[in-house]
């Protein structure tokens, strides 16, 4: 019989697709089911799993069969630590047989695996740990000066620490129901006022596929890369667990990105199907590096923010194919695609793409009526017989087409990353000399929109003093969530209720100068 995996048409997918033909390309059914059986136990163990390149310059790799032994190493050394089922573990580490081993490890025993983004400072780290409260936390060795900050058991994922595991017996069989909770997922900054964990059930591998299938076009025998980091939605579901629960060969990125190390890759690894945030192929581009290579990529995809159209050409013109766009959040998941491999799905310039099969969406006006063709309004989705905002304005088009047209919220794409405001202005104003501060984003050549903050403060407003602020929201925050311009103002425009007036200070920020440094 037929599986979704042997149909790459957009006619046959709209044909095909159902829940039942989706869950039948897994071992587990609606009541068991286990994400590391899936993504590692269950696939030939001499094929690899994962390649990883280090910025470095070197690179290494592992088969399913080691990381489904090394993953069942670490599910034996949490149940001797005494972590039990549904209990929180927490992994700051760069793609590495630590990390696989503990992400996977942890599902595989009943635990909760929650990846976290290694630029985080002492604060970030502090925020998240709070609110998902884990029984362990995992940090790389150059990472160990957090160890101090935090107040629950933490280890050193080292050579000896490998070592240590290399002990423990490496069978292990996954036991899980299918709603059991698998793995919390953070944004790197959302609409709300602080970071709360998105929860994922073992079911969500599946739901997941359909991004897999008609998002990234992952099919058996691709050799697939995504270089986001594994932390993140995009690194972490659509790069990772997505192809690997197919028994996809992936690919990784380790460490400070660097053009030139990830387009040696792809020519290293011969990748056939790359999915990248838009800035990957900006720096790819602004570097100069790829002029006369060859490449054997037929599948690009990029998602996070819109691609400018010089990019766009490039891309095309470098790897062979067009770049197709993936379009959704963490809350709703990838809701429209461009079906990579679908030859009578062809992109359409500046275009999101169409809804993936089984979800029904509509651009809506305020008052809940659907917009006509081409009529600006919110992008929703229906869910549960509710409609539900992604706090996006859109557009669909005669052909059926769905268009971005700006956010509908605070949210900050930056370089691919969700950048909430409330959180770098949480910490701007734990800044003694800051009395007040708001962040905004501000359109970037190269990252598409970086953050700007807007600082009322008693002391003078020089360079050296913006370089401070900078320095003090990087190390506390994230390395890449802090302001990269800075503007000192006497006052902040409210709202009737005494809020901050962001949208005063986007509509403002081409009209009025500001004492700025970037």
């Amino acid at each position: 019989m037929a599986r979704l995996t042997d149909y790459t048409s957009y006619a046959d997918a709209q044909a095909h697709f159902s829940k039942d033909a989706l869950w039948a390309l897994f071992d587990g059914d609606r009541a068991r089911l286990n994400i590391a059986h899936e993504c590692l136990d269950r696939h030939p163990r001499e094929r690899t799993a994962v390649r990883i390149a280090r910025a470095g310059g070197d690179s290494v790799a592992y088969g399913f069969g080691e990381l489904a032994d090394w993953s069942g190493r670490f599910a034996h050394h949490l149940r001797r630590r005494g972590i039990g089922r549904g209990e929180r573990v927490a992994m700051m580490l760069e793609p590495s047989l630590a990390f696989y081993a503990a992400l996977f490890g942890a599902m595989k025993a009943g635990c909760v695996a929650v990846p976290l983004f290694t630029l985080f400072g002492p604060d970030g780290l502090r925020l998240r740990l709070d609110d998902c409260a884990p029984s362990l936390l995992l940090l790389a060795p150059e990472k160990a000066a957090l160890a101090d900050v935090v107040d629950i058991p933490v280890v050193l994922a080292d050579d000896s620490f490998l070592a240590q595991l290399a002990d423990e017996p490496a069978a292990f069989v996954a036991e899980t129901a299918a709603d059991d909770m698998a793995m919390y997922q953070y944004t790197s900054g959302t609409t709300r006022a602080l970071p709360e964990a998105v929860r994922h059930r073992h079911r969500a591998v599946v739901t997941v596929m359909i991004a897999a299938l008609y998002g990234t076009g992952v099919r058996p025998g691709d050799r697939f890369m995504c270089p986001s980091s594994p932390a993140w939605g995009h690194g972490l579901w659509h790069g990772t667990v997505a192809p690997l629960a197919l028994g996809v060969t992936i690919a990784a990125y380790s460490g400070k990105f660097e053009p030139g190390r990830l387009l040696q890759a792809l020519m290293a690894f011969e990748i056939s199907n790359l999915s990248a945030a838009a800035t990957h192929y900006r720096l790819m581009k602004n570097s100069g590096l790829a002029s006369g290579e060859r490449f054997a990529i037929d599948k690009l995809t990029f998602t996070g923010e819109p691609i400018d159209s010089d990019t766009a050409a490039w891309a095309e013109a470098t790897f062979g194919s067009a770049v197709r766009s993936i379009y959704g959040t963490t809350e709703v998941g990838v809701i429209i695609a461009n079906y990579p491999g679908a030859a009578d799905c062809p992109v359409k310039p500046g275009a999101l793409g169409k809804p993936v099969p089984g979800v029904e969406l509509a651009v809506r006006t305020p008052d809940g009526r659907s917009c006509d063709p081409d009529e600006v309004g919110e992008i929703m989705v229906r869910r549960g017989g509710v409609w539900v905002s992604t706090r996006d304005r859109g557009h669909v088009d005669a052909d059926g087409y769905f268009f971005h047209d700006g956010r509908a919220d605070d949210v900050i794409i930056s370089a691919g990353w969700t950048i909430g405001a409330v959180e770098v202005e949480d910490v701007l104003l734990k800044h003694p000399d800051v009395n007040e501060a708001a962040v905004i984003g501000v359109a970037d050549a190269e990252r598409g929109q970086v953050v700007k903050a807007f600082v009322v403060s008693p002391r003078p407003g020089d360079d050296g003093f913006a370089t401070e602020l900078k320095d003090f929201v990087r190390t506390r925050l994230s390395a890449h969530e802090y302001p990269r311009r800075l503007a000192f103002v006497e006052t902040l425009p409210k709202t009737p209720a005494g809020k901050v007036n962001r949208r005063a200070l986007r509509d403002a920020e081409n009209e009025k100068p500001q004492q700025e440094t970037t």
